[in-house]
């Protein structure tokens, strides 16, 4: 797996933080956890609350190695692939090349009708009405990311606990006072975790 260092993680023994931070130091704060063979489960989370795998073998110096040996993957990885399609390529004289790509659209004759008495024609007309729908949709892809991000970290760490199902509907009706309500009885991190993750949904 490759690894970005700059990533905000979290660290979790069973129910408990024990780091948040850049993912080096959250991986070299884990490490004394894993080094102690902790009973319950030790979690690294991302951002997106994915979870983040890490090889804690070997001293504290070679796990930051590995770390950081992924991060240069990473980074070559994105070199190649700008080398590849050119788009480190100095641009070249004359007018840009839009990427303008040719597919056929079905529409009604009414429909047509209507396209091509407006200003620029049809496809300037689908063009802007595709972007303004994109800029619509905005907003309500983010609230939902946010409610993904949020529903998996409490399906890894409080998938099991009392109120969960009452939380997880509470959170995708943005409903803040069942929200809250249901993990009145939730372990002290997990919940402020969670509370963090979806604090902009309810807006406090």
């Amino acid at each position: 797996m490759i690894m970005l260092r700059n990533r905000h993680c979290v660290s979790f023994v069973g129910p408990k933080l024990i780091a948040e931070g850049e993912l080096l130091d959250v991986a070299l704060a884990s490490k004394t956890a894993a080094d102690s063979g902790p009973t319950e489960p030790l979690l690294i989370f991302d951002e997106d609350s994915q979870l983040v795998e890490i090889d804690f073998r070997g001293t504290a110096d070679a796990v930051a190695d590995r770390i950081r040996h992924g991060q240069k993957e990473y980074t070559d990885s994105i070199e190649q692939t700008a080398d590849a399609d050119g788009s480190d390529q100095k641009q070249k004289p004359g007018r840009p090349k839009l990427g303008v790509v040719a597919r056929e659209v079905t529409l009604l004759p009414r429909h047509w009708d209507w396209l091509n008495v407006q200003p620029g024609g049809a496809s300037v007309t689908l063009r802007k009405l595709i972007d303004s729908a994109r800029k619509e949709n905005a907003d309500g892809n983010s609230l939902k990311k946010k409610q993904e991000i949020a529903y998996r970290f409490m399906s890894a760490m409080a998938g099991n606990e009392p109120g969960f199902e009452p939380a997880t509907r509470a959170l995708f009706a943005l409903d803040a006072k069942n929200f809250e309500s249901a993990m009145a009885t939730w372990p002290t991190d997990v919940k402020s975790h969670t509370q963090k993750l979806a604090k902009d949904l309810f807006g406090n």
